[in-house]
């Protein structure tokens, strides 16, 4: 279902390829910063399947692209590994685990509505969250940011996005050619000549059997008739995933403005509830489509209707991510072999340090405090916490997860453990007390 050529590890059997991306997919909360700060840990210093440079050339290239950027890495590791059978495996694996948790906690949501105990779970993953994020921004500055010039492109970046928000998709082109004209030239230590590469027939080929799996599910509900509601979610969602520059996050406004305002498939409340549903669960965050489907769906018709209407939104969601990397995986390692072009890819890494400095303060702060107004002076957007709405159980969380985490080293899984249990403990004293 792809063409190209792929350099297979012989030795990498299937089982393991299973447990390897099993483990990434179960362990991949927090957002695009955090996944990809798991990936990194797995795929290059623990298992040593991708080395330094080739990880960053392809996170590079994923930041271009539409959709989610950790799950399309984790589809070209795969697809490195495998071909496309072992792109396929890994990709879904990455998506699975957190969609059928998010179906279920979309199911109970809309059967029984908020679940004290899941709040407080959610409430302790949170604060874990805030610390694994700050984990990935480490990890990755520390490996993107090797001159000068990365620092400022980084810093520059932030500015722009957190104080002016200036579009995703022009401050990756403005990196893009200053990196095309300031860093050609430079390189890292072990760059290599380019090797595969795709043929254009084969790549025609690819592009051309993904298209007809995208829209084969949208055609067969518009012929068949009686689905109104499915038909329109797959023409949404179809469209979004193909403007989700920059992953979730730049694409959350126009989703929550489009379905609650223009659509009426959900109530601004929801629509928040959905978020923070995607935020503490494995998984990419653009899982809160499929929250958004099933409501839509299961106000059209119940619980089937539910069903059906977030399988739709999770079809159209991520076939296209196999697209553009089935298609595009062929020519990576061409295109960070050019110079200009090796250097345009190194200045949009060094910009996606800042978009995740700037994912982090965004989500500690809106996790830290119940009160958040914004305030607008002139160009710039300042974002001012209210002080005493600062939820003092999540300072503490975090402050245990930073002690597990960054200093004894514990597990992922250990450390969110343990923030869901202190979440479930708060819980359970306020409850008691009150």
């Amino acid at each position: 279902m792809g063409g190209g050529d792929v350099h297979l590890e012989s030795d990498f059997t299937w089982r393991r390829m299973f447990a390897v991306f099993w483990r990434i997919g179960i362990l991949s909360f927090g957002g695009p910063a955090a996944q990809i700060a798991v990936m990194h840990r797995i795929l290059v210093e623990e298992e040593e399947l991708l080395d330094e440079e080739r990880f960053l050339g392809a996170l590079s290239f994923c930041m271009l692209l539409p959709g989610p950027e950790a799950m399309q890495l984790a589809t070209y590791a795969g697809w490195r590994l495998r071909g496309v059978p072992g792109g396929l495996l890994a990709g879904l694996l990455f998506v699975v685990p957190g969609a059928l948790v998010v179906l279920g906690l979309a199911m109970l949501y809309m059967a029984v509505g908020h679940l004290p105990i899941m709040a407080a779970l959610f409430l302790g993953i949170k604060g874990a969250v805030l610390i694994i994020v700050m984990e990935a921004l480490l990890r990755v500055a520390k490996r993107a940011l090797h001159s000068a010039v990365h620092w400022i492109i980084a810093g520059l970046a932030f500015v722009a996005i957190f104080f002016l928000s200036v579009p995703f998709p022009i401050l990756i082109l403005i990196s893009a050619l200053a990196g095309f004209f300031l860093l050609s030239g430079q390189s890292t230590e072990n760059s290599e000549p380019g090797r595969g590469g795709g043929s254009t027939s084969g790549t025609v080929r690819t592009v051309a059997i993904w298209m007809v799996v995208w829209w084969t599910p949208v055609f067969v509900l518009m012929a068949v008739g009686g689905y109104e509601v499915l038909v329109q979610i797959g023409n949404f969602f179809s469209r979004l995933a193909v403007v989700t520059f920059g992953g979730a996050y730049a694409v959350l406004a126009y989703l929550a403005q489009d379905v609650v305002t223009h659509k009426g498939w959900m109530s601004a409340g929801e629509m928040m509830d959905g978020l923070g549903l995607a935020e503490t669960t494995p998984g990419p965050l653009i899982l809160v489509t499929e929250f958004v489907g099933y409501v839509a769906g299961y106000r059209a018709g119940g619980m089937s209707m539910g069903i059906a209407g977030a399988l739709v939104t999770l079809w159209v969601t991520f076939a296209p991510c196999f697209l553009w990397i089935f298609a595009g995986a062929p020519y990576i390692e061409q295109l960070t072999a050019q110079p200009r072009l090796k250097g345009a890819l190194e200045a949009i890494t060094a910009a996606v340090v800042g978009v995740i400095l700037n994912l982090s303060i965004w989500f500690s702060l809106h996790v830290l405090f119940a009160e958040l107004p914004s305030l607008q002076v002139g160009p710039v957007k300042l974002l001012m916490p209210v002080w005493h709405s600062l939820d003092w159980r999540v300072l503490l969380i975090g402050g245990v997860s930073a002690i597990m985490l960054l200093w004894r080293h514990q597990s992922l899984m250990r450390t969110l453990g343990v923030a869901a249990l202190m979440g479930v403990g708060f819980a359970a004293m306020e409850h008691f007390s009150g």
